[in-house]
């Protein structure tokens, strides 16, 4: 018996092998630019090894940024599962990716001279999407525009918004106490109510619940949406859920201890709690989220980024892609190059000595401390601590001198604080900028409180950095930057003046301005007259 041959089935076979002929041109046209780009990629964490090693030092040492380590993987893995499309994009090296990457390599070196660390790690990520559309091009950098923006998440940044979540966490459990009928005595972090003094540290400011939240609501949109909306209405409740619930989350533990005659919710029942209640919290937010996903068959079917696969379509030269790799890895090694020979031009060792200011106006030096209390500076070159007596009055100067800033000895550094999470003495209850007139002209400074059992302080300071002053902390890295860049002397301080208070500030503030109405040219004298060898 013979088969029946389809009338058809030579046109069929036909376009199946023509089908089969341009997928393995596609992949042969791929391979030069993918090779070159991963080995590119490679080479740029390599090229930074010092900004790379810094990311990953901080996904060690932080539990708030261990997911670093996960980001990298999953970008790789989203990206390959988009192969098939990628397949129907063609690769076209594109120069105009250079002169980006050479303005993202300036803003790293700015970055490393003021030793902002985590601008150098955000430059440095973002190079990676740059770099990809050096040599790839626009089609296919759109194709994977999530995976490559994902990566901004390997950057360890949000610890800024530490002291703003600490106040919110703060005021809204101090509110939600009081809407309960609890009273409250409430100044700064700190509140008290009848069964205990509670405290808003930088672990409870809920940071840690905000990141991991917009981390995972930003790949759930991704994955289970496709419309913009609707991936942006996800993200945004990413971010307003983490912050609501944290505050939720520090009055239910406090209601806890306060029922339980502060027997339950301290400790680590505390960390458990809080740990649960966001587990918890997510869960429901994925669940909500859920309801209103979108099928990713029905709405991907035909959306292929490129053209049909069986048509030919003009390849890049494999001289091309070399040609602008090349020019990529010269861009990208001479960043480094110029970072590490303006650092080794300033690591010669100094001896600083920093006099004490002249006493002014019928002040005078005293040997007796006004208190227990100083500021924590790391890596001065050179410190001062001394107090000042006019009658009654007495006030303590503090500077904090740093000739050649670097990093691990700078000036704006998070551990430069004036008082550590958890000290067992002094707490920290105010810090808000505060303005008054010295000798005719208006002077800035940060106005903060200490306390402890025995005493109270009200604190004013402020920046000092190649003799203009500033309580800005971006436009001080940005001074030192300058100076660095323009071979200018770099010299920076910060200058802590306190004197005791006990009711209402305003004698105490009295006391500070008539001491910098004669002694603020002393201090600036002393700074600008430091030696050094």
């Amino acid at each position: 018996m013979v088969d029946q041959v389809p009338p058809n089935s030579e046109a069929t076979l036909s376009e199946i092998s023509d089908v089969s002929t341009g997928l393995a041109q596609r992949r042969q046209l791929w391979r030069t630019p993918a090779i070159l780009t991963i080995v590119l990629v490679a080479a740029l964490f390599a090229i930074f090894w010092q900004t790379s090693w810094s990311m990953v030092s901080i996904w060690i040492r932080s539990e708030t940024f261990t997911h670093g380590f996960l980001i990298l993987p999953i970008s790789a893995y989203l990206i390959w599962q988009k192969r098939k499309d990628l397949l129907q994009c063609t690769p076209v090296a594109n120069w105009w990716g250079i002169p980006l990457l050479i303005g993202l390599g300036m803003v790293w070196l700015v970055a490393h001279s003021a030793s902002v660390l985590v601008l150098e790690q955000l430059a440095m990520m973002a190079m990676v999407p740059t770099l990809v559309w050096t040599v790839l091009g626009w089609q296919v950098t759109w194709a994977i525009a999530f995976p490559l923006a994902f990566l901004i998440f390997a950057v360890p940044m949000g610890e800024e918004l530490i002291p703003y979540m600490m106040d919110f966490t703060a005021d809204f459990t101090v509110t939600a106490l009081q809407l309960t009928g609890i009273p409250v005595y409430h100044e700064g972090t700190f509140f008290e109510i009848s069964s205990g003094r509670w405290s808003v540290v930088e672990g409870c400011s809920g940071v840690r619940y905000l990141i991991a939240s917009v981390t995972l609501g930003c790949l759930y949109a991704y994955l289970t949406y496709r419309s913009l909306g609707r991936r942006l209405f996800f993200i945004l409740l990413s971010i307003l859920v983490p912050v609501i619930a944290n505050g939720l989350r520090a009055y239910m533990i406090v209601m806890i201890a306060h029922l339980s005659d502060m027997r339950l919710a301290l400790g680590v029942d505390h960390l458990i709690y809080g740990w649960v209640f966001f587990g918890l919290v997510m869960l429901l937010l994925f669940w909500l989220g859920s309801f209103w996903r979108e099928d990713t068959a029905d709405q991907e079917t035909g959306g292929q980024t490129g053209g049909n696969s069986s048509n030919p379509l003009p390849p890049g030269s494999h001289k091309s892609f070399l040609t602008v790799s090349g020019a990529v890895l010269i861009v990208l090694a001479m960043w480094p190059a110029v970072g590490s020979y303006m650092s080794t031009a300033n690591d010669a060792p100094i001896n600083v000595s920093l006099a004490t200011p002249v006493p002014q106006g019928g002040w005078q030096v005293t040997d007796r401390p006004l208190s227990t209390w100083q500021p924590r500076y790391i890596g001065t070159d050179a410190a001062l601590d001394q107090t000042y007596q006019h009658g009654a009055q007495r006030v303590s100067v503090y500077m904090a001198y740093y000739r050649r800033q670097r990093q691990g000895a700078e000036l704006i550094n998070t551990q430069n604080v004036l008082i550590p999470q958890k000290d067992p003495v002094w707490r920290q209850t105010a810090d808000s900028p505060y303005e008054v007139s010295i000798n005719g002209k208006r002077w800035e400074v940060r106005l903060a409180k200490m306390r402890s059992r025995e005493q109270d302080l009200l604190v004013w300071y402020w920046y000092w950095v190649n003799g203009r002053t500033t309580t800005n902390h971006y436009l001080a890295k940005l001074w030192d930057a300058k100076a660095k860049l323009l071979g200018e002397k770099g010299d920076a301080a910060a200058i802590v003046i306190s004197t005791p208070f006990t009711e209402e500030t305003g004698e105490a503030e009295d006391v500070l301005k008539s001491f910098m109405t004669v002694m603020q040219p002393s201090i600036e004298t002393s700074l600008e007259n430091t030696e050094h060898e």
